[in-house]
């Protein structure tokens, strides 16, 4: 063991049990399956009482599905971002706010995978395999500028700091490591994977929004954080050539909004399914014949296929930008992965709101809890406002202007 993996090791608590270790793309989306008809079984609950899915989440780590992005030459699936995206739209369908914590542990993989050294990809792509989990420390508020003020400086004696504070940093509560944006004093920025246990770091559990109720998004205090410079990876120099690091972390947005739709969708067609013979005591026609109920539902089942397809075809184009990177591929997957959050957006919207319009006021009073699709799409389609999806495709077509390469696009 090196030296570097000797102090790493330290800092790091191990996994509860076993990891499996998946093959293949198909091996993927039938675990994902079966997982997520367990996270079904106790979602409302989960999100009604704001339970953290600790247990949920040990067993989401040992089935493999955390590194199913590593590449193959690493050890890993590798499988294509079309699978990553249906995996997590598979898994947002039954409880969008689990399949949410792991989003950001997919993003570092891929800034790792485009900025690291060979030495960091084998350390941190083999914690992966082994469960392993990163957090994320990215975003900061109160600053109007958007300017980040975590800073990365070393000591008098040439050690690495760090010294910030985040929000909405998804994940981090459930976290081993938490990669972190900061600065250096040149301005340039890194991401430096942080140790959970680090001494300094503190993960505050304030998150406190109606909707993604269980995600762990609280914030994260680093106070005179010691680093290793082995755990610093290059992020701006990362943007300033064309890589698929943006389309990468919006496609999985894309596909928990699409889950959040299906999930909504399905429990729309069981409550009036199950509802049908109520109506038929009460002495009105059968709610499954009710010629505007169809309409809503024919309505939202064009739309939801309409937006898997385009997720769909998301994937492959930004497979192809990973496979050959340049300025028009990367371009190209950036417009058509927000081609695909607009209608995501859209429908997981839609499909909360008509679930409401079907079961009534009091959805959000039943055992099912079923205002949680609603709130959950309203909460996580804010993360980035789609209304500049619309400004870049728009500015893509029309005026053949590539969009800017960042993390929202």
């Amino acid at each position: 063991m090196s030296i570097f993996e000797q102090i790493a090791a330290s800092f790091v608590s191990p996994t509860s049990g076993p990891v499996a270790v998946l093959r293949d793309d198909a091996e993927a989306l039938a675990v994902a399956r079966q997982l997520a008809g367990e996270f079904a079984v106790e979602a409302a609950r989960r999100d009604r009482e704001r339970r953290l899915p600790w247990e949920e989440i040990e067993r989401f780590t040992q089935s493999g599905l955390w590194g199913i992005s590593v590449p193959k030459e690493y050890g890993g699936a590798g499988v294509s971002n079309v699978t990553l995206a249906e995996v997590t739209a598979i898994l947002a369908a039954a409880d969008s706010s689990l399949a949410h914590i792991p989003q950001n542990h997919y993003y570092s993989l891929e800034v790792l995978r485009v900025g690291g050294s060979e030495a960091q990809k084998r350390f941190f792509y083999e914690l992966a395999l082994q469960g392993q989990r990163f957090g994320n420390a990215l975003a900061e508020i109160g600053h109007k500028d958007f300017q980040r003020r975590t800073r990365l400086s070393r000591d008098a004696q040439g050690r690495l700091r760090i010294d910030g504070r985040k929000y909405y940093c998804t994940g981090s509560l459930f976290a081993h490591w938490i990669p972190t944006l900061a600065v250096d004093d040149e301005g340039a920025g890194w991401l430096v994977f942080v140790p959970r246990q680090s001494f300094g770091v503190s993960v505050v559990d304030d998150w406190d929004g109606f909707g993604q109720r269980v995600t762990g998004s609280g914030s994260v205090i680093f106070a005179d954080v010691p680093v290793q410079d082995e755990w610093v990876v290059p992020f701006k120099a990362s943007f300033d050539r064309p890589t698929t690091i943006g389309p990468l972390a919006q496609i999985i947005h894309a596909a928990l909004d699409l889950g959040m739709a299906r999930g909504a969708y399905a429990a729309a067609l069981d409550f009036v399914r199950q509802h049908s013979r109520a109506w038929i005591d009460s002495g009105v026609e059968r709610a499954s014949d009710d010629p505007l109920i169809l309409e809503r539902v024919g309505d939202l089942a064009v739309r939801l296929t309409a937006a898997e397809a385009l997720l769909r075809r998301a994937g492959r184009v930004v497979d192809a930008a990973q496979a050959a990177p340049d300025e028009r591929s990367v371009a190209a997957a950036s417009v058509a992965v927000a081609e695909a959050r607009v209608l995501t957006t859209e429908i997981a919207l839609k499909a909360g709101s008509k679930l409401f319009e079907l079961a009534g006021s009091g959805a959000s009073l039943s055992e099912h809890n079923l205002d949680r699709f609603w709130r959950n799409a309203r909460t996580h389609t804010l993360h980035d406002p789609v209304r500049w999806k619309f400004h870049a495709v728009g500015n893509y077509y029309l005026n053949d202007q590539l969009p800017p390469r960042h993390g929202a696009l």
